[in-house]
């Protein structure tokens, strides 16, 4: 049996791994990162090619490594229900509750939207909204041909037409860096770091990790070793194309405070950006850019959606599944965008952490012998800690008090965290509980073997 993959397989499936991640998020959080940090751009694009692109590679490798058939089995190793919750919670974060409606609205409100007469927009996300998720309804429904219609068309001609505006913004910028702004000023790193999370990228590869794995079964890699290095390569891939494009698109927003002004997302940035350097062609190019690149994310997320809840809920076809999560996912979308991004902000400061440790504990497993122990005990942690960050967040951006029981426990963690102010109080934390927890299970074994 052939052991390797051609250049052009690797291509192929990095090129769809690429165009599944990248959609709405991946273009506005870019560029509002650019324009607020400012001259503080770097450390600020460090912290988000952090969690934006490493964390997605992390996951992808955390799949191929763990030899799980699918993510519900991988978080099945804290418990059997905890695997089914946490798998259900970030399919239906990643797919009909945030990221997939987000993925028909910002290509409306980047792309389509200035071609409607003001006082129409809602009715004109309607019409839009209807034919997106049309098309996006059609392509899921022969997820067979997700690398030949997705990897192979859709995501080289984003590529090109990314290319061409970012490339005009690195010859002829519009003007000099910003002053750094809110959160940018003092903690450009950290801020990027969390502002990562909006992409949901992380989150997405333990979904996507395991339709590259299918993909490279198919075409005929079975060893667990040759899966995981064509998974790496493939992932190497997608994530430096992600990390190019978001570095380009951070710089273009750090240029364009003095020409275009500070805007709250970094829509208006991009399509201001193509305006400015190519006219009405530019706004039309950017429109085809943008849609390609949330049809794709779209085309992933309800496939990814529609395949896991067959397998949880057989009585329903993967057919009528797909029908449904795609009318859901269009409703939510009819919602808009600003209100889609405040309900998601809370959800990703709960699930992140969780995500995040599942991934370290994959690869840490060997070290403590798979002891579910230590996965109850760190993921448990981690949750006590991350739900009130959820809830925490939530109060702050729907501007009311925390609740009653909430503020002694944000009190009691402001004072004995570490670095809880800053979005990672669960960090720490889980070194601990993983070194304890670890060394107890090393030691039980070593009993237990003495003992036989």
């Amino acid at each position: 049996m052939n052991n390797k993959l051609s250049f052009s397989s690797y291509l192929a499936i990095g090129f769809m791994l690429f165009a599944l991640f990248f959609g709405a998020g991946n273009l506005i959080f870019p560029a509002q990162l650019g324009q607020y940090s400012g001259t503080n751009i770097w450390p600020a694009a460090i912290g988000f090619l952090i969690t934006g692109v490493g964390l997605p590679l992390l996951g992808i490798l955390a799949m191929g490594y763990s030899g799980s058939r699918n993510l519900q089995e991988l978080s099945s190793r804290v418990h059997p229900a905890y695997g089914v919750f946490f798998t259900a919670l970030l399919y239906l974060t990643i797919g009909p509750f945030f990221a997939a409606p987000r993925t028909g609205t910002v290509a409306y409100e980047v792309g389509i939207s200035p071609f409607f007469p003001e006082g129409t927009e809602q009715l004109g996300l309607l019409i839009f909204s209807a034919i997106f998720f049309a098309i996006a309804l059609i392509f899921s429904l022969n997820p067979s041909k997700i690398v030949d219609n997705v990897g192979k068309i859709l995501a080289p001609s984003l590529v090109v037409l990314l290319i061409v505006l970012l490339g005009a913004a690195v010859v002829n910028p519009m003007g000099e860096a910003g002053v750094p702004l809110d959160a940018y000023k003092d903690g450009a790193f950290v801020k990027g770091f969390l502002e990562g999370y909006n992409t949901m990228d992380a989150l997405a590869s333990l979904v996507f990790g395991i339709i590259v794995i299918n993909a490279i079964r198919a075409l005929g890699i079975t060893d667990k070793g040759d899966i995981l290095r064509a998974t790496a390569k493939t992932g190497v891939i997608a994530t430096g194309l992600l990390a190019l494009i978001y570095v380009g698109i951070a710089y273009l927003g750090s240029t364009t405070t003095e020409a275009l002004g500070l805007f709250d997302t970094g829509g208006p940035v991009l399509s201001g950006a193509a305006s400015y350097y190519f006219g009405t062609f530019g706004s039309v190019m950017l429109a085809v850019l943008i849609i390609l690149a949330c049809l794709t994310t779209a085309i992933g997320l309800i496939t990814a959606n529609a395949e896991y809840f067959h397998t949880l809920l057989p009585r329903f076809s993967y057919k009528t599944l797909v029908v449904f999560f795609t009318v859901i996912t269009f409703v939510f979308a009819n919602f808009g965008l600003a209100n889609i991004i405040t309900y998601s902000v809370p959800v990703l400061m709960f699930l992140y952490p969780l995500a995040i440790v599942l991934m370290l504990l994959t690869f840490l497993s060997p070290l403590f012998n798979h002891s579910r122990m230590v996965y109850v005990a760190t993921i448990s942690v981690t949750f006590l800690i991350s739900i009130i960050d959820g809830f925490k967040t939530l109060c702050s951006l729907l501007g009311i008090d925390y609740y009653g029981w909430l503020a002694p426990i944000v009190s009691f963690y402001e004072e004995y965290l570490p670095l809880y102010p800053q979005g990672l109080g669960w960090l720490v934390p889980f070194i601990v509980v993983t070194l304890v927890t670890g060394v107890l299970a090393r030691f039980q074994k070593v009993t237990a073997a003495a003992e036989a």
